[in-house]
């Protein structure tokens, strides 16, 4: 199975992420009720405002006219004004006392309602009206009472156009909030006019501008559900298919999971679905090559095993001293061969795990190969093979890694180098700084590796050596446990003939040279 690709980046950019969607969607709504409500509020004031600017003119005609007539037409005229305009105009003496009243010439040309008449329409209306005003910030505005004692006391607003000869108008709320509008004028005569008018139209306007926002609202409101669904179709059900993936995984049916990759996605969701595919994948290589592990352990196991068994059976029936030796020979070397076996399983079984939690620091790759080539030497486990290193300048050749298991890695390619040597065979060791790599080489006079072969024995338990290769030494998991190493160092191993010499393999192991070091510099 082929190794899986890394299917998105988190550096990538993405336009439409989630959290700008479900931001977006959130704010529609709001939006438009801010602006609804700007709205409502911005025209509210502006017709309370024309309706205010209405009763002062009227106010001041009344006043510009009082002066002008008889004192016998003054009730009359009052009530015509009244009459036409539906508000109520009174005239207060310079005294104070009430002179004139509209609504004694005329009926009452409005009529303040008592909420508690009127029926539950009313009262959602008035409720709605509340919760506007609190949401615009409205300031309170004060009830509308008829004074018990109709005198010009009893309205700041007339005796402040006394004061100063300025027509002032005042809003206030009758019981049912509707507003009254009030506005007083001085004459030239030094009396004051005013001017009272429940205008129930203006919550009429009022109420059925809302009511269109209202309506606006409620599409807004389902074009926000609309939207709301379109986010649920592309978060959770993608998101429902890859936990169900997820679960299969977990109940140990990765082989028959196909978990969904959203490539056309460029947002988290995609993201997730390509990691959670990469994952799946990787996992089930690993299951594969777990599985392979096990049945080629299995069968490495049996072969010294069925040797030390047929041996150690036949002790028992062999009486001649020089076959019982070579049987004790032969036991001793399936011991050996087991014991090498062993270590080295369980050398490949820790190998990917401590890589994986492994912290890589930098590494001086010609000091660390010079130390191993020197313990070769110390160890004098080469016989009678000379080791020649080639160190390379200091400083020059740092690479991120673990120390000890690329130490592993390295000393298991130079005990495969020589134990193919012949008997006064060299084995050239060298580590050069190649761009942005470090490399390291190890050559050796052995009969070399067949084309055929060179990927081959790479993998575990695979060994290509000659018949009369030392039995037992190799598990033929060395260079399996060297390339997982280098591996896991993102290098890459690989062996060639040699192009220097009539005979011998070449292993290169290629690593990328640490950030800022001169190797990488070069």
């Amino acid at each position: 199975m082929a190794e899986p690709t890394a299917g998105f980046s988190p550096r990538l950019k993405m336009p439409w992420r989630l959290s700008r969607r479900i931001l977006g969607v959130n704010l529609i709504i709001l939006l438009v009720l801010a602006l609804a409500l700007l709205f409502l509020d911005s025209f509210r004031n502006q017709l309370r405002d024309e309706r205010q600017a209405q009763t002062s003119t009227l106010a001041e005609l009344a006043a510009t006219a009082v002066p002008k007539i008889a004192p016998d037409d003054v009730p009359m005229l009052l009530g015509d004004i009244g009459g036409a305009t539906g508000a109520r105009v009174r005239l207060y003496g310079r005294d104070g006392k009430l002179r004139q009243d509209s609504w004694r010439v005329t009926q009452p040309s409005y009529r303040l309602r008592d909420p508690a008449t009127q029926g539950w329409a009313k009262e959602a209306a008035r409720a709605l009206d509340r919760a506007f005003n609190f949401a615009v910030g409205e300031r309170t505005v004060p009830d509308f009472v008829e004074p018990a004692v109709d005198e010009m006391q009893a309205w700041p607003e007339a005796l402040r156009a006394l004061r100063t000869g300025q027509t002032t108008s005042v809003v206030r709320n009758a019981p049912d909030l509707t507003p009254v509008l009030s506005a007083a004028a001085r004459t030239t005569s030094g009396e004051v006019v005013l001017v009272t008018a429940n205008d129930r139209n203006f919550t009429r306007t009022v109420r059925q501008e809302r009511t269109k926002l209202g309506l606006g609202l409620l599409g807004a409101a389902l074009f926000s559900l609309l939207l709301s669904l379109f986010l649920a179709r592309t978060i959770a059900r993608p998101l429902r298919r890859l936990a169900l993936a997820a679960h299969r995984v977990r109940l140990g049916r990765s082989r028959e999971v196909n978990v969904p990759r959203f490539n056309r996605r460029k947002d988290e969701i995609g993201m997730l679905s390509r990691a959670v595919s990469d994952m799946s994948q990787a996992l089930r290589q690993r299951m594969d090559n777990l599985d392979a592990f096990a049945a080629d352990v299995t069968h490495e196991l049996k072969n010294p095993l069925a040797s030390l068994r047929s041996a150690v059976d036949g002790l028992d029936r062999i009486e001649d001293p020089a076959l019982r030796h070579q049987l004790l020979d032969v036991v001793r070397q399936d011991v050996l061969r087991l014991d090498r076996l062993v270590g080295d399983i369980g050398e490949a079984a820790r190998t990917d795990a401590e890589l994986a939690r492994s912290a890589f620091e930098p590494v001086d790759l010609g000091t660390l190969v010079g130390q191993i080539c020197h313990g070769w030497e110390e160890r004098r486990l080469t016989g009678n093979v000379r080791i020649a290193f080639a160190r390379p300048r200091a400083a020059s050749a740092i690479v991120m890694a673990e120390p000890n298991r690329l130490a592993r890695a390295i000393d298991n390619l130079i005990d495969n180098a020589v134990s193919f040597s012949p008997p006064g065979g060299l084995v050239e060791v060298a580590v050069a700084a190649v761009g942005d790599n470090v490399r390291i080489r190890i050559d050796d006079e052995g009969p070399g590796v067949p084309a055929a072969s060179r990927e081959a024995i790479f993998n575990r338990f695979v060994s290509v050596r000659p018949e009369s290769g030392e039995f037992g030494r190799h598990s033929g998991l060395g260079l399996a446990i060297a390339r997982a190493i280098v591996k896991g160092h993102d290098g890459e191993i690989d062996v060639a003939d040699r192009d220097d010499a009539p005979s011998g393999a070449r292993f290169t192991i290629c690593l990328p040279a640490a950030a800022g070091s001169e190797g990488a510099e070069a």
